[in-house]
């Protein structure tokens, strides 16, 4: 689908259903593209239960030893 900057003012509802439907919504401005609307069911393979932060107590550490190790070095030099 392909929607000017006017028709995701008004037509809102339209552009929603487009994005149910798994498509791509293209955002033009003056004839020329400015964005992708994609629907974020479509790229959510990953489980929840997948993600690295779920149940990352696991290894026994800390929370605050934990993010340190995530942050690495840049929070530590401020």
């Amino acid at each position: 689908m392909r929607a000017s900057i006017v028709e995701l003012r008004y037509r809102m509802h339209d552009v929603l259903k487009a994005l149910d439907r798994n498509e791509e919504v293209r955002i033009v401005y003056h004839g020329k593209l400015k964005g992708i609307l994609r629907s974020s069911t479509r790229h959510a393979a990953r489980r929840i239960v997948q993600h690295p932060f779920f149940n990352m107590r696991q290894g026994r550490q800390t929370v605050r030893e934990e993010m340190e190790k995530l942050r690495g070095g840049r929070y530590r030099d401020l």
